[in-house]
């Protein structure tokens, strides 16, 4: 039941102290402020630096191979040996644990794409359907991305990023449906992707073709420069690391022990790495704003000591005429969390604010940077500050509470 007896009590206590109170409520007010905007700053920071590094699915694996560097059963040390398709048709079949699987050709060097009388190089990259389910953050903006049918029929069609589109065709042309010559050969536009990343890596200029059109026209020794594949759920990016990089090594005739003999990009393991990274970030966060808001909370203690001081007398009055000890630790807790709940709420209400005006800021003025992006803080932390809250408030007024509780009512009253 809602007590308006108490209520107005604790106003006119704040009232006759208006500045030792607004001084009490600065202290959590700036504790729990600075505890929000660090906390988003954080993530801003773990934003741009995910967003910078992390360019792939968090679950895959790139494998190119490189040289040897061990001598195995006659072939020497130094050799270098480039998978065939039937080295991933094996792998595909034998290895478990793979999700999505893509090899990755590339023309050495850009090429001039041609359009009309426009020229421009770009680098032409042989890929299937299942490389658009890796590379995440490149997405389709205009048409479609290359599908099976593409790889299937060897259709002479292209997938082109959006610089690739602005450069090679006027603002007024729709590139869906147009042809690029590329080596004297036609290809036809079904799709135009944007590449979603602040890295420094510009894969928007890049142009795809079926894999099995790049291998025919462009590729007639049918190597394959690299392959990316995705793990299932339930598996380990290590353990499918390892259990293709067996395999492989036993088809090539390479010595088990050789780990220089391919160059591996575990996307799981980077993203373990930045997580590891960020954690850390995010605990001293948090050590760094909790103990900027007990500097806060200590004050609101203090202050409530000063209140119990100054009402010595008023609360042996309250016990000599029947007042339980109860009521006593109720009124002094409630005055407590009432002044660090207020001041906190209003700490967090602007630091949000604050956090989305900055980014409110930073997308009108389209300002990207590789290591911020997005500062913000999620819902679950902000139900978790406003609990922190409450319970600071609490523990703010415990000790003077319990003090007014144990006040004998013949010394209140004697009290000067």
């Amino acid at each position: 039941m809602f007590d308006f007896d108490k209520w107005q009590e604790i106003f006119q206590t704040i009232a006759k102290n208006p500045l030792r109170t607004f001084a009490t409520a600065f202290g959590v007010f700036w504790g729990i402020l600075m505890l929000i905007l660090l906390l988003g700053a954080g993530q801003g920071l773990q934003n741009g630096v995910q967003k910078s590094m992390l360019l792939d699915a968090i679950n895959s694996i790139w494998i190119i191979p490189t040289r040897t560097s061990i001598s195995y059963q006659g072939m020497p040390a130094g050799r270098q040996h480039p998978f065939s398709e039937e080295d991933l048709e094996s792998v595909s079949k034998n290895v478990e644990g793979i999700d999505l699987m893509s090899p990755e050709n590339w023309m050495q060097g850009n090429y001039q794409v041609k359009w009309k009388n426009r020229a421009t190089p770009f680098g032409v990259y042989g890929t299937d359907s299942d490389y658009f389910g890796i590379k995440v953050t490149q997405k389709v903006v205009n048409g479609r991305a290359l599908n099976p049918l593409d790889d299937k029929e060897k259709r002479k069609v292209c997938y082109i990023g959006d610089k690739v589109a602005e450069s090679i065709f006027p603002p007024d042309v729709d590139p869906i449906g147009e042809y690029l010559d590329i080596k004297d050969v036609n290809f036809k536009v079904v799709g135009v992707f944007k590449f979603e990343s602040s890295n420094g890596m510009d894969q928007a200029q890049r142009i795809y073709i079926p894999f099995t059109t790049f291998q025919s026209i462009f590729n007639p020794g049918k190597q394959v420069t690299l392959f990316a594949v995705t793990t299932q759920t339930g598996t380990s990016g290590a353990d499918l690391e390892h259990n293709i990089t067996k395999y492989v090594k036993q088809r090539q005739t390479i010595h088990p022990d050789d780990n220089r003999a391919y160059w591996v990009h575990n996307q799981e393991e980077e993203h373990q790495k930045v997580a590891q990274l960020f954690l850390g970030i995010k605990i001293f966060i948090w050590l760094v704003g909790l103990g900027t808001l007990t500097a806060g909370i200590v004050g609101v203690s203090n202050i409530m000591i000063i209140v119990v001081k100054e009402r010595t007398k008023e609360i042996g009055i309250r016990k000599a005429i029947g007042a339980k000890p109860s009521s006593i630790v109720g009124m002094i807790l409630q005055e407590s969390v009432f002044i660090t709940s207020v001041a906190g709420y209003i700490g967090l209400v602007l630091g949000v604010a604050l956090l989305e005006g900055v980014n409110s800021i930073m997308e009108s003025m389209g300002f990207e940077n590789e290591f911020f992006r997005r500062p913000e803080i999620n819902f679950q932390v902000a139900i978790a500050a406003l609990v922190i809250l409450v319970i600071a408030g609490a523990l703010a007024g415990f000790f003077p509470a319990m003090r007014a509780a144990k006040v004998k009512p013949i010394e209140a009253l004697n009290d000067e």
